[in-house]
This record gives C-alpha cells, sequence and structure tokens, in this order.
C-alpha cells in the first residue's frame, strides 16, 4: 500500500482522486494547494508519489515541481500533474520540470488508475527482485 499525496484546491476533483488513489488499496492525504503539499513532504512524511494541479493558491503546481526537483531527496518523487487548461507548450514545459505524467480534467478513473501504476512500479522497481 502506497501513501499519495493529492493536491488539489479544488473539493470535487479532490473526492475523485482520493477515491480513486483508495479504490486502488493506497492511502490518500490531501493538500488544499501547493505550499501544504510542500509543507507536508518536507515534514518527513513519506509519500510514494504526488497527484497535484496546476491551479492552486499559494504555490502553483509548476512551482511546487520547481522546488521539489531544487531538492536533492525528492529529484526520484513520481508527479503527476493534472489540469484542465493547458495547452501542449505547456504541458512540454511542465515535464521539462521534472513532472513524471500528465493528466487531463476532468480527471478519468481508468487513465488515473493506469498512471498510479505505472509512477509506483517505478517506485517500487528498485526493491523488486529479479525471477530466477
Amino acid at each position: 500500500m502506497a501513501k499519495i499525496l493529492v493536491a488539489e484546491d479544488d473539493r470535487i476533483s479532490q473526492k475523485l482522486a482520493v477515491k480513486i488513489v483508495e479504490d486502488l488499496g493506497h492511502t490518500a492525504f490531501v493538500s488544499p494547494h501547493g505550499k501544504h503539499a510542500y509543507e507536508s513532504l518536507t515534514a518527513s512524511n513519506r509519500f510514494d508519489l504526488l497527484i497535484t494541479d496546476i491551479m492552486m493558491p499559494e504555490m502553483d503546481g509548476q512551482q511546487l515541481i520547481k522546488t521539489l526537483r531544487g531538492d536533492q531527496q525528492f529529484m526520484d518523487l513520481p508527479i503527476i500533474i493534472m489540469s484542465a487548461v493547458v495547452g501542449m507548450s505547456e504541458i512540454s514545459n511542465l515535464l521539462k520540470l521534472g513532472a513524471t505524467l500528465f493528466l487531463a480534467k476532468p480527471l478519468d478513473r481508468d487513465e488515473l488508475q493506469n498512471y498510479i501504476r505505472r509512477c509506483l512500479v517505478k517506485v517500487e522497481g528498485c526493491k523488486a527482485k529479479p525471477a530466477a
């Protein structure tokens, strides 16, 4: 079971993302904005994945990614960024900043579940033993 931080200020998207995470058997924690998410991550909470919106108050998703990728302890943290209002160039820039995957809103249950599985395989891949 993974610990997944969901940084989202919209209550509907927040509840949907949490439900999708929990339906996969993982534990979801919610941050209402990027600054809170950063504080949660640095408060020695060990999260396996961050799912974040782009447009949030106090610290947006782009600032959050920049800040996390500038900190050695978060270089390998998988980050799924989600948004309803971005074009291809913005998506490309977010991926260059260090987002692992981009997901368009409104959230699609199957797509988010697939992305979560993909990110967690990368995290746990280091721990898995090769088949004999």
